[in-house]
């Protein structure tokens, strides 16, 4: 039991690496733009590096997953992260940390699309659902991390301390992970074989499901800060509310799985999106800040791992690994295409009240994506 939590612990870490590496170059912004003067198309282009090798990796690392095992996969991808984190510190240019970045978002792929497979085994039953929001909610744990560490070590260390903070995640979550999981076994039938057509068919329509949760969580984030200063609010308040929306989005995966657990997924799911789409769209219309943060934070986040459990048992045991790899393929393709709807429909208003609502209006076809993917399910394969 000890070894299962040490475990998950070490899945958690590597998890708020995941989310701490993404966000972090974010919030160097003013300082890689006054240092190496690059325009913020550059800049964009550089934090959207982590997040594009998950287009071409994603279907390959499941397929090398179902071939030689979670445990080497994984692995492997922790010391990309590591590595890709430290790789701006030998020579700091915008070139290095592009590279580090996609070194970075190498890894972070192969975690997260062996990352379900690794609990269904573990966990099954009553157990899988709580511990996937657990592994969901910890995401945002890491990106809320930047802002309460960025000033100290960039104080102590300048942008380097971002890197290595980055860096010593992923590393100390490595340690915790290799001990406690078995190697594949010499020897074991493995193939690279695909999933069904019809498995394939519902990890695609649940990889559309976290496409649309996501167009909402990331336009929240991305967008929220901008609303606010068009409105006059002040610094202090920006911080808090996105404070708000990062941690408590923890607890409230974790109760939702549990919730899911005992009164079903399709309730958790139906209140979530709402409460998403009300919490995005919400102060484009009532100037509430906090409590759209609280309701982004809590009750928007409760069906995060409902999605996410959906997409993993979409497949068979024996071709989760490749699964996830489709589900993780489907989503990063939406994901580089509507961070650019939203913008533009900023640039069509005027105003970032335009991306809050382009984005709420996306997080809610999670709701005709999801129903459509039940409606498969019942159907025979």
């Amino acid at each position: 039991m000890a070894k299962d939590w040490i475990f998950v612990a070490g899945l958690c870490l590597a998890r708020i690496a995941f989310g701490y590496q993404f966000q972090s170059l974010a919030t160097m912004a003013p300082e890689l733009v006054a240092r190496f003067h690059i325009d913020y198309r550059l800049l964009g282009t550089l934090v959207g590096l982590y997040m594009l090798p998950g287009v071409v990796v994603a279907l390959p690392g499941g397929l090398l997953g179902r071939r030689f095992g979670a445990r080497l996969i994984v692995g492997l991808g922790l010391v990309l992260m590591s590595l890709g984190a430290l790789l701006p510190l030998l020579v700091f240019d915008p070139a290095s940390i592009g590279l580090g970045r996609a070194l970075s978002g190498i890894g972070a792929v192969a975690l997260v699309v062996m990352q379900g497979q690794m609990v269904s085994d573990r966990f099954p039953g009553r157990r899988f659902m709580p511990v996937m929001g657990l592994l969901v909610g910890a995401f945002p744990v890491g990106a809320g991390l930047v802002g309460l560490t960025h000033d100290p070590l960039l104080a102590a260390a300048g942008p380097a301390g971002l890197f290595m903070m980055g860096a010593a995640l992923a590393a100390t979550s490595l340690l915790l992970f290799l001990p406690t999981v078995q190697a594949a076994p010499a020897g074991r039938t493995a193939s690279w074989a695909m999933p069904s057509r019809h498995e394939c068919k519902l990890v695609v329509v649940a990889g559309l499901a976290w496409t649309a949760y996501n167009a909402g969580y990331y336009g929240f984030l991305s967008y929220m800060p901008s609303m606010l200063v068009t409105q006059g609010h002040t610094p202090g308040l920006i911080a808090t509310v996105m404070v708000i929306a990062t941690w408590a989005n923890l607890p409230a995966t974790v109760l939702g799985g549990a919730l899911a657990v005992r009164i079903g997924n399709w309730p958790v799911f139906l209140v979530g999106t709402v409460a998403e789409v009300v919490a995005v769209a919400g102060q484009s219309f009532a100037d509430w800040p906090l409590v759209w943060a609280t309701l982004f934070g809590t009750a928007a986040a409760a069906h995060a791992g409902v999605i996410i459990a959906i997409g993993t048992l979409s497949a068979r045991p024996e071709n989760r690994a490749t699964g996830m790899g489709l589900f993780y393929t489907t989503y990063y393709l939406g994901g580089a295409v509507l961070p650019a709807v939203c913008g533009g429909a900023a640039d069509w208003l005027g105003s970032p009240a335009g991306a809050l609502l382009a984005a709420a209006a996306l997080s809610a076809l999670a709701v005709p994506t999801y129903l459509l993917h039940q409606s498969m399910q019942r159907r025979p394969a």
